[in-house]
């Protein structure tokens, strides 16, 4: 039982506990009469608390549900992180880490509904809300209506979906290469290698190194958070590649090359796993990049056994 679901958590001592005594206290002391009365309330009370504070998945694979914004976090001129409030503060989506969830609008010019896929940055750690990182495109179609949205308007969401599905200790080694905001996939995987630490009580051993390759130096999306995690774990390493980097640039110059990949990820090998997402031409050159090096073929439609897989 977690914390806050415990008999003695303080949501209970001030939201059932204590009431419930005042309640019984305060009929004694005037209308002893309606002792039961009181005690029957304090009980119905204690229920309800209980209930209401139970744990839901509220995601449902076949019916799209409509949740409202709630708040939205400027990164940049076209980058924000849209929080989305769940129905009640203990409810999670009761997302798989590595899987992902359709939304969709009704775009006006557009034939029909418009769906999208989408990899939330928060987990099922945080209850009560979904957190997006989205970075709004002239000709994104979803991107645009997601940032046009007003607080408490509301998105079509569905899910889960994805043949990706991590558990710990699934592989020795995860390389990873992202481009934009197909670092969204791979930031839900590496959070939930570092929360499963022995350091911070679970098991998981797995070695990261993740090349996340951008145009330029602002586009790098939550470079500080990455940069932490980097500094907080050692299994865990980021490479960057920008296209134009900045004066006193550090890390790569140009595209993901081949040699980047040989230099900084695992070497094909039975144990050792290969994520690649971004947009379509960046991931098409990567397929290509890595069978060069002798991984294995990425498969036009990626598995989870797949040694190279594809978001």
């Amino acid at each position: 039982m977690s914390k806050s679901n415990s008999p003695l958590s303080s949501q209970y001592i001030n939201g059932v506990y204590i009431p419930s005594a005042f309640l019984i206290a305060g009929v004694a002391l005037t209308k002893k009469q309606w002792l039961p009365f009181a005690a029957i309330v304090a009980i119905l009370l204690g229920v309800w608390k209980v209930y209401s504070n139970q744990t839901r998945k509220v995601l449902k694979p076949d019916v799209y549900q409509e949740f409202p914004l709630k708040e939205k976090t400027v990164l940049s001129h076209n980058v924000a992180i849209y929080r989305f409030g769940l129905p009640r503060p203990s409810d999670i989506l009761g997302l798989p880490i590595g899987q992902h969830m359709s939304i969709a609008a009704t775009i006006a010019g557009q034939p029909k509904e418009v769906v999208r896929s989408y990899t939330p940055i928060s987990s099922d750690e945080n209850p009560g809300y979904v957190d997006l990182l989205i970075k709004a495109y002239p000709t994104g179609n979803i991107s645009k209506h997601v940032s046009n949205l007003k607080i408490g308007e509301t998105l079509k969401i569905k899910g889960p979906k994805g043949a990706m599905v991590y558990t710990p200790g699934m592989v020795r080694h995860f390389g990873m290469i992202a481009g934009g905001t197909g670092l969204t996939p791979m930031l839900q995987i590496i959070r939930a290698i570092i929360r499963g630490r022995p350091r911070n009580g679970g098991n998981d051993k797995t070695q990261v190194d993740l090349i996340f390759a951008n145009v330029n130096f602002e586009d790098i999306l939550l470079k500080n958070d990455l940069d932490a995690l980097a500094k907080e774990d050692d299994a865990f390493r980021v490479h960057y590649v920008l296209n134009n980097p900045p004066e006193k640039w550090d890390g790569y110059t140009g595209f993901c090359t081949p040699e980047i990949i040989k230099a900084n990820l695992p070497a094909p090998a039975k144990d050792i796993k290969l994520l690649i997402c971004g947009p379509p031409p960046m991931v098409s050159a990567m397929k290509k990049a890595t069978e060069s090096l002798g991984y294995e073929k990425p498969k036009p439609v990626s598995k989870l056994q797949d040694q190279v897989f594809c978001f």
